[in-house]
């Protein structure tokens, strides 16, 4: 009797403790649906949609590193002093960058809304630096940040001299006669009539200080705006199958002169591709003493004399390689031959062996390089570059 009291009483405790530790429990909420990204493909491959919103972004960039050697004025060799004789001598040109990209793309009432970023970072001994790697080479460098609405962009981008014609060639070295001040900041509206014409017109600010003095290392004259009157760009361009016919025209507000360029793209076949570039400039108030020396040259008008030419092209010898040659000059007698072979070892990885040839004809300064003080007349360099695109 006691043993059949004794185990009720122990059943009905334990009955009340369970009951106890349910009202107790805690209630575990049911999972939220996970909110996986979604592909869009209506801005072409590799965007995706931000979770929550209806913008579409894109992510990619490069690693490059660059390896050369030879004449310092083909922008492939350096100098560096001996640390046990102290003689300068030359030595590897070396470049590292580490390049990231952003674009974005929302359709909207008015259009469709695009942003762009590059940002570049990069670690370099420079022909200029004798091989201190540790100075001002070593860069972070907002290259592009754009905002466009429909037609209309606003921010940091390249002259609309330059990437509306389109840059000389697919050679690394295009710039040995320079045809462009590239970076600056844009006003733009771009016009698309949709059967193969198209125009930009643009409000630039140039880039750079005033023109560098006679002498002195680099610079050719001034880019960036002194006044509240900006740079005016303007351009046409009609695309067909065979190629495209461009030309751009621009006002420099600082020296007041005019320069164009026009271009013609023409796809031979599958295989060649070639182009011919012609750009010519006034003088305007350039060579001014009041407004500083500017040696002939400006943000719009960077070759020497009146005009320059650039030309060249592409053959593909298979879908991994291809051969890309540039040949320019001026009207100063400057002149150079870049020719590379681009082969593409997996996807993604491209190796671009270069060599270049640089002849000075009358001694001026170049963006970035000592013509006044060059050595020689007639430069000769090989580059190689090692990229990963992404």
């Amino acid at each position: 009797m006691n043993i059949k009291s004794l185990l009720l009483g122990s059943a009905a405790a334990l009955i009340a403790v369970s009951g106890a530790r349910a009202a107790d429990a805690v209630v575990v909420a049911e999972p939220e649906p996970a909110e996986y990204v979604k592909i869009c493909d209506v801005y072409g491959a590799g965007y995706f949609y931000i979770p929550g919103t209806e913008t579409c972004l894109r992510i990619g960039g490069y690693v490059r590193y660059d390896i050369g050697a030879g004449d310092v004025g083909t922008f492939t060799g350096a100098r560096a002093d001996d640390v046990v004789s102290g003689k300068n001598q030359g030595t590897w040109y070396k470049d590292a960058r580490f390049t990231l990209k952003t674009w974005t793309g929302q359709e909207t009432e008015l259009g469709t809304l695009k942003t762009y970023t590059e940002t570049r970072m990069n670690f370099q001994n420079s022909p200029l630096d004798n091989g201190n790697a540790n100075n001002a080479s070593n860069n972070f460098d907002m290259h592009f940040a754009w905002i466009q609405l429909g037609g209309l962009r606003v921010g940091v981008d390249e002259s609309a001299f330059d990437t509306f014609v389109g840059y000389a060639g697919n050679v690394l070295n295009d710039t040995i006669v320079p045809y462009g001040g590239f970076k600056t900041g844009v006003v733009q509206y771009y016009f698309d009539a949709g059967n193969g014409f198209s125009a930009v017109a643009s409000l630039e600010e140039g880039s750079g200080g005033k023109a560098q003095t006679p002498g002195s290392t680099y610079g050719y004259g001034v880019g960036t705006v002194d006044s509240y009157v900006p740079h005016v760009v303007g351009g046409v361009k009609y695309t067909q199958g065979w190629g495209d016919i461009v030309g751009v025209v621009a006002y420099d507000s600082n020296y007041e002169y005019v320069s164009g360029k026009v271009r013609l793209d023409v796809n031979i076949n599958s295989q060649l591709s070639l182009f011919g570039m012609f750009g010519y400039a006034s003088e305007g108030k350039l060579n001014d003493a009041a407004l500083d020396f500017a040696n002939g040259r400006g943000f719009y008008k960077p070759w020497g004399g009146h005009w320059g030419f650039w030309a060249g092209g592409t053959y593909k010898f298979t879908d991994k390689a291809s051969f890309n040659v540039q040949v320019s000059g001026d009207q100063w007698k400057d002149y150079a031959v870049a020719a590379n072979i681009a082969y593409t070892v997996v996807p993604g990885l491209t190796v671009t062996p270069e060599i270049d040839y640089q002849h000075v004809g009358s001694g001026a300064i170049n963006a970035g390089n000592v013509w006044a003080g060059a050595e020689k007349k007639d430069s000769v360099g090989a580059l190689i570059r090692f990229q990963r695109d992404f």
